[in-house]
């Protein structure tokens, strides 16, 4: 059975969870309702911003896609976030194996993050 620290933990990961998805479902909104009160994205058609200073330049200019893409750099970055957590948690419950694991999956997910591109 676990004890109640680890089950605190587990509640604070899930809760993780929660609070990135609604955090970039409201992020996403205001870039939306921008989008809907300016009637324009704030780039030329077809252009948007993919890498993080194209997208952080555009939200210290309040341009409508920047805001919806920094909605989707929260949504992509909020189940890394969780395997970080959990990689944490497993290390404070020194359960090893799960922790090379989740390393492992880590760094997939994080090589993955930085090395994709677009095609």
């Amino acid at each position: 059975m676990k004890d109640n620290s680890i089950l605190d933990l587990e509640l604070i990961i899930s809760s993780i969870l929660r609070i990135g998805v609604y955090l970039s479902a409201a992020v996403i909104f205001v870039g939306l309702v921008v989008i809907f009160m300016t009637g324009q994205t704030g780039y030329p058609l077809g252009i948007f911003p993919t890498s993080v200073g194209s997208v952080f330049t555009g939200m210290i200019a309040f341009k409508a896609a920047a805001i919806i893409s920094f909605g989707l750099f929260l949504l992509i970055a909020t189940p890394i976030f969780r395997v970080a957590s959990s990689l944490v948690v497993f290390l404070i419950e020194k359960d090893y194996l799960y922790t090379i694991i989740t390393l492992i999956v880590l760094t997939i997910l994080l090589s993955s993050l930085f090395l994709g591109k677009a095609l």
